[in-house]
C-alpha cells in the first residue's frame, strides 16, 4: 500500500429497523483532524480525478453503489513512490481509506446505480485559496488506465 495510506474495515449493524455504519470517529487511530463533510457522487461510468492536496488529508467511504477509488504516489521523497493502488469500496465492500496530502487520487463509479461517497477531510474548503490540484484524468505521466479490466 502506498505509504501514508491507511484503511480501516466499517462495521455494519444491522435490525429489524435498518442498519447503521460508523464512518469515522476522533478516537480512530486513522483519524488526525476535522474540517468538514462533504457527499459527492458519480453516475455509472464515470470518472472524477485526478487530484490532490497540498495540506489536507481525506477519508473516503462509499455508502451507496460501489466505487473504485485509485491512488497514484507521485511524490519524489516517499519509498513507495510511482505506486498505484486501488481500492472497491461501497456496499459489497464497507472501508474507509484515509489519503495522504500530495497523494493523487480518484475514483470511477462501477456500479449500476449512481454511487455515494462521503469524504471527511482534514481541512475546511476555501473557496479564495483551495487546497486543489486537477489533473486530466487519461494524463499519461501517470501510469493508470481507467478501463475496466476483463478476464
Amino acid at each position: 500500500m502506498i505509504h501514508g495510506v491507511e484503511v480501516k474495515q466499517l462495521r455494519v449493524i444491522p435490525d429489524e429497523r435498518g442498519r447503521l455504519m460508523e464512518v469515522l470517529r476522533c478516537d480512530d487511530e486513522i483519524f488526525n483532524k476535522f474540517g468538514q463533510v462533504y457527499v459527492t457522487t458519480a453516475h455509472p461510468g464515470v470518472v472524477k480525478g485526478w487530484h490532490y492536496h497540498k495540506k489536507q488529508e481525506d477519508h473516503m467511504a462509499v455508502v451507496h453503489g460501489m466505487m473504485k477509488i485509485v491512488l497514484f504516489d507521485g511524490r519524489k521523497d516517499s519509498p513507495t513512490f510511482g505506486q498505484v493502488d486501488e481500492f472497491f469500496l461501497g456496499v459489497h465492500n464497507p472501508q474507509l481509506v484515509k489519503i495522504p496530502p500530495m497523494v493523487l487520487h480518484g475514483f470511477k463509479c462501477i456500479s449500476k446505480e449512481e454511487a455515494i461517497v462521503v469524504n471527511v477531510p482534514s481541512e475546511p474548503y476555501d473557496s479564495e485559496s483551495p487546497d486543489e490540484f486537477r489533473i486530466d484524468p487519461h494524463d499519461k505521466k501517470i501510469p493508470y488506465d481507467w478501463n475496466r479490466k476483463d478476464g
